[in-house]
């Protein structure tokens, strides 16, 4: 089963006071450089400055009192894990936290901010995994998995609805990234409940491409050595979201960090806004394929704004 038009709705409603409902932005000068009109979702201003924070007040709001006592527990290479533990701080409830070693320091400093209590791990999936089993086992927190959990798919969709019914005229496409897919599969049930003629796309670092290859073949690819500056679409797509993605999706677009980067400097640069390498993947994949876009009406989610401003992708260069 698939979280229902009723369950998106009832989602919206009750993270409604926690979150903020994050404006809508575009740019001419933009819209000219990728030859369609742009709509720019900016949940790099959403609380913990990720959308991240709508499917983890979804889930922990509803745990039960007992459930709450004892923690909640995930892993996560950064916003997920500030936005659970910020709103696990807000109700009163202890997170704890499986981190790769190579999580960007920012957002190790924001989870322990937050006043969640980190472990490191090697940055696998797999060890990711173990490691937030044999925690929970200790300590009896309850598992808020970063994206294969409905309610968390369900909290994801409610920036696309917004997004949604912020347009005056339906949108043609929205894309996002993708990473585990909470966010492409929310936005897709999002766009079939509330704007079914709406194509769903997404970007992908061609260096982490394991859904690309996923949608493609439609068979589950893990995501195997993940290299790109985009840290926080490392993990692969799960037994809920990637039967969500091939059933609703549209497209998938590889993109080079190459071309993340341009996306990147042209949306601080423009727009005046700092987004992560992670939300500029969309407008990289727009760039890279402009007839797929051309004289459309898209909606781009901008998922994040999280990354240590000493440690530039383009500082490299």
């Amino acid at each position: 089963m698939i979280p229902s038009k009723d369950t998106l709705a009832e989602a919206a409603e009750r993270i409604k006071s926690y979150i903020h409902y994050t404006p809508l932005v575009t740019s001419e000068n933009l819209n000219s450089i990728g030859g369609c009109e742009l709509y720019f979702k900016c949940e790099n201003f959403q609380k913990a400055g990720a959308f991240k924070s709508r499917g983890a007040c979804n889930s922990l709001l509803q745990l039960s009192d007992k459930e709450k006592q004892h923690g909640v527990i995930t892993h996560s290479s950064g916003n997920h894990g500030g936005a659970l533990a910020k709103v696990a701080r807000h109700y009163g409830v202890k997170a704890y936290l499986i981190m790769p070693s190579t999580a960007p320091r920012v957002k190790v400093d924001a989870v322990r901010n937050y006043e969640g209590e980190v472990e490191f791990c090697e940055p696998t999936l797999e060890a990711r995994e173990s490691n937030m089993k044999r925690v929970q086992k200790l300590t009896g927190a309850t598992e808020i998995h970063p994206y294969n959990n409905d309610n968390i798919i369900a909290g994801q969709a409610t920036a696309a609805k917004e997004l949604i019914e912020s347009t005056e005229a339906p949108l043609d496409i929205i894309i996002t990234p993708v990473g585990g897919g909470g966010l492409l599969s929310g936005t897709a049930l999002a766009a079939h409940y509330y704007s079914p003629s709406t194509k769903i796309y997404a970007g992908e670092p061609i260096g982490a491409d394991d859904a690309y290859h996923s949608f493609r073949e439609k068979k589950w690819f893990p995501s195997k050595n993940p290299n790109t500056i985009a840290d926080g679409l490392l993990t692969s797509l799960g037994s809920k979201t990637f039967p969500i993605v091939l059933d609703y999706v549209d497209d998938i677009f590889r993109v080079h960090d190459k071309t993340t980067v341009t996306a990147m400097k042209l949306i601080w640069e423009r727009m005046k806004i700092i987004i992560e390498p992670s939300a500029a993947v969309p407008f990289a994949a727009i760039l890279d394929n402009p007839e797929a876009f051309k004289n459309k009406k898209v909606g781009v989610i901008l998922s994040g704004g999280n990354l240590d401003l000493n440690d530039l992708p383009w500082q490299c260069d």
